[in-house]
């Protein structure tokens, strides 16, 4: 199930990365830069739905795809916020909680697999939530200009981001929950 096209699209997720990343070297105009790498990111983020419905709906379910895709959505979230990062666009603590939940919470799920306890830090609805809101808040940030209705997408990117914090926290502290009684049975 290597080549199948769930898995393909994944793959061009993490080959879109640079891209989104090599469009702030370019000396193009910033605004056609933001508007490029928005786009772009919307893009590949919805790759990430298809994907995961692509498998289901065409039965091409795999260890390497369920493997792969949650790599895939953290290299894509982890090279956003170094990009935003670096252009002073969000918080340093901000991103240091989102990357830091994000190693944290992959090597307890490795370690409860090895244990036979991955069940106990399945994705939950508010895992689910916390994605969703930093996938809105990176896209607004990265685009960064004022909208009708909306006003400036760097205010509400920030906002949004700050929640998303918030909900990556709490989300961490449910896994590690979640997780404390498997843990305390297998060190005994």
């Amino acid at each position: 199930m290597f080549w199948t096209l769930p898995t393909l699209l994944t793959w061009a997720r993490i080959v879109a990365i640079p891209l989104i990343v090599g469009l702030y070297y370019l000396p193009w105009p910033p605004r056609e830069v933001n508007t490029l790498a928005a786009g772009l990111f919307v893009i590949v983020a919805l790759t990430d739905w298809a994907d995961g419905w692509l498998a289901r709906r065409l039965n091409q379910t795999s260890s390497f795809g369920a493997f792969l895709d949650p790599v895939a959505d953290k290299f894509l979230v982890c090279a956003s916020l170094l990009i935003l990062l670096q252009l002073d666009r969000v918080n340093a603590l901000v991103a240091l909680i989102i990357i830091g939940r994000e190693i944290a919470i992959s090597a307890l799920r490795e370690w409860m697999a090895q244990i036979g306890a991955s069940r106990s830090v399945a994705v939950h609805m508010l895992g689910k939530l916390k994605t969703a809101a930093q996938m809105v808040a990176i896209v607004l940030l990265l685009y960064d200009a004022s909208l009708p209705l909306l006003g400036s997408t760097r205010t509400w990117g920030t906002w949004l981001m700050y929640a998303a914090a918030g909900l990556t926290v709490w989300s961490m502290v449910y896994y590690l929950q979640k997780a404390l009684p498997d843990i305390r049975a297998k060190a005994r």
